[in-house]
């Protein structure tokens, strides 16, 4: 058990206070770890701390916009004199919306450059930022451990999400790129991979997936046709994954990003 221990590791997590975020940031305080929430409404990362306290866990919440780079600077001053040097960056935040889809009745036309611009930032920008705030916390140490997360529009592009698409294969790129980067300026304690989940239902997508009395769209049944585990996933089916990631027990995995997505990447549908 100690080879997946994540007791005492001290992990900020941006987006923590999302319907997944909150899943991880629970679980990983459950076994110990010490969890530093970054996120942008007070009251959601009071209500997420307080939750892990009163559950026995550590956790302390520090206000920023991932997206603007003067703001995690200040967090990560804070962090650095209250807490002090961090172990594991989970880059959690990340969205999509409207305007950067392109529905079944629409085309190129209707797509918004300006929507589309602001997926790219919130997905790659919200997660290079926090990247470059955070890591010099890392630095004092020589070890460090970046998380980000993917998805399955990266690697397999789907259809009507161009720009939520585009912005998680920029995301691979990144996480390959820093990898090498990392290890190659700072030493081999240092590593980045990401997370590539599968189709879960959560407030942004539950509307594309299923209908108001949860009955499945014709996109949620595509997709659990090609779903060989045939279900979406649970908050819980990403925990063994992160803790894996967290631990010790990949120390020897960089550069890699890991599907959770119940067969999907695996299947060609036939």
């Amino acid at each position: 058990m100690n080879l997946f221990s994540v007791k005492d590791k001290k992990i900020i997590i941006t987006g923590a206070t999302g319907v997944l975020g909150s899943q991880m940031a629970k679980h990983l305080a459950k076994e110990g770890a010490h969890i530093i929430i970054i996120g942008r409404t007070l009251s959601k990362i009071s209500a997420l701390s307080d939750e892990i306290k009163k559950a026995g866990g550590l956790a302390t919440g520090f206000q920023a916009d991932v997206t603007n780079m003067g703001e995690l600077q200040k967090a990560a001053e804070k962090i650095k004199n209250e807490i002090g040097d961090v172990d594991i960056l989970v880059n959690l935040a990340g969205g999509n919306m409207p305007g950067a889809v392109v529905k079944p009745d629409q085309t190129l036309a209707d797509l918004s450059p300006e929507a589309v611009k602001q997926v790219m930032d919130l997905n790659y920008l919200g997660t290079l930022l926090p990247i470059q705030a955070f890591l010099p916390l890392m630095l004092p140490n020589k070890r460090g451990n970046i998380i980000n997360i993917s998805s399955m529009s990266a690697q397999k592009p789907l259809t009507r999400v161009m720009g939520y698409g585009s912005a998680k294969a920029a995301i691979d790129n990144l996480t390959k790129w820093l990898s090498v980067e990392l290890n190659q300026k700072h030493g081999e304690g240092f590593r980045v991979n990401a997370l590539a989940p599968g189709f879960f239902l959560t407030e942004q997508n539950r509307e594309l997936l299923t209908e108001s009395n949860g009955v499945l769209t014709q996109r949620g049944k595509q997709i659990l046709d090609h779903t060989p585990m045939g279900r979406f996933g649970d908050p819980e089916d990403l925990l063994g994954t992160l803790q894996w990631l967290c631990s010790d027990a990949s120390k020897f995995v960089t550069g890699t990003i890991v599907p959770v997505d119940g067969g999907f990447s695996a299947y060609s549908g036939v």
